[in-house]
């Protein structure tokens, strides 16, 4: 399945998803700002608030996959395609890139963020929180998500995104309480590939989308 654009997909979920959740208390996750563009149909249907968590991954030399990913709040992940021994390994072994990788990314993160913040845990507390991304490879982002919202007490974690690979689909199955799922794709390309216009605009103009999101409640 392809989409005429981002917004198209997040209407397509938002259809969904306003069957179960319109009267619930929800807020939206995005990952990235194609997720927010995709979460902010969804958003405008619920009627709730939009947040984003921003990302980013650690790579290590002649590792086909990070072993570790960042949010900007501090939170380090693992990732889970790897064993525990072998991030045992790999961790020892590169200790101190990854360190310096880790404050690289913080500091890159906190700049891209700006000073007004993006996301607050107050909004999510007690909340159904939806997590939104434009498309998923790998269930990677889902598991920095998920390790972002332990501390914080929601009332479920929601997955809902117009596509992913049978990788990434089983790894939400794994850590979600639900998920909505247009598409599974067997081989997937890049994210932009499923989407006939490239519609994320500069990142001023999506933390904008987030800061207005009520005034366009649906």
């Amino acid at each position: 399945m392809y989409f005429a654009s981002r917004l198209q997909a997040g209407r397509m979920l938002a259809d969904q998803l306003v069957k179960k959740y319109r009267y619930e208390n929800c807020a939206i996750l995005a990952l990235g700002d194609g997720g927010v563009m995709v979460g902010a149909q969804i958003a405008m249907q619920l009627h709730c608030v939009l947040t984003m968590l921003s990302s980013a991954e650690i790579m290590l030399p002649r590792e086909p996959e990070a072993i570790a990913g960042i949010t900007s709040n501090g939170t380090v992940t693992y990732n889970s395609h790897y064993t525990s021994g072998e991030v045992d390994e790999m961790t020892s072994e590169y200790f101190g890139l990854i360190e310096q990788e880790k404050l690289q990314q913080m500091h890159d993160l906190n700049r891209l963020q700006g000073t007004d913040g993006t996301i607050s845990k107050d909004l999510l507390k007690g909340h159904h929180v939806i997590i939104v991304s434009d498309g998923l490879k790998t269930g990677f982002p889902v598991d920095l998500a998920a390790e972002f919202l332990k501390p914080i007490e929601i009332e479920s974690m929601v997955v809902a995104v117009p596509f992913a690979s049978v990788k990434a689909v089983d790894r939400m199955h794994i850590l979600a309480d639900d998920l909505y799922c247009l598409n599974v794709l067997a081989d997937y390309m890049d994210t932009n590939h499923y989407y006939e216009k490239q519609d994320v605009p500069d990142h001023a103009t999506v933390l904008k989308t987030i800061e207005q999101i009520i005034l366009n409640w649906k």
